[in-house]
């Protein structure tokens, strides 16, 4: 993240302080991918595992946080269209977890 300014980067990295902005956010991502594509070695093998666990990572974040907030969010405003309708969207179990996601006021 060549925006992060090397004095922020360096905060944070001694810190491992919690980011506050995206820009942090990513840093403190992409320092951990490096750190272990430089401890496993640079090679295909070591890009891929890191490829896969950003994925996972992702997948994980959505289906735990994302999609209950979604779902909290639809009994709040409704559905989009008619086609959530014809998807039996209502039909669908909501997030295990919606229970645990509170108001944020948006």
């Amino acid at each position: 993240m060549p925006y992060i300014e090397q004095n922020i980067r360096e905060d944070i990295d001694k810190q491992h302080s919690q980011p506050h902005v995206c820009g942090s956010l990513n840093y403190q991502i992409t320092k951990i991918i490096h750190d272990y594509i430089l401890y496993k070695g640079l090679c295909y093998g070591a890009i891929n595992e890191a490829v896969g666990a950003l994925e996972c990572a992702k997948l994980e974040l959505y289906r735990m946080i994302a999609a209950p907030y979604e779902d909290k969010k639809i009994k709040e405003n409704g559905l989009i269209s008619e086609l959530d309708l014809r998807l039996n969207f209502n039909k669908r179990p909501m997030g295990r977890f919606s229970g645990l996601i509170s108001g944020d006021g948006d």
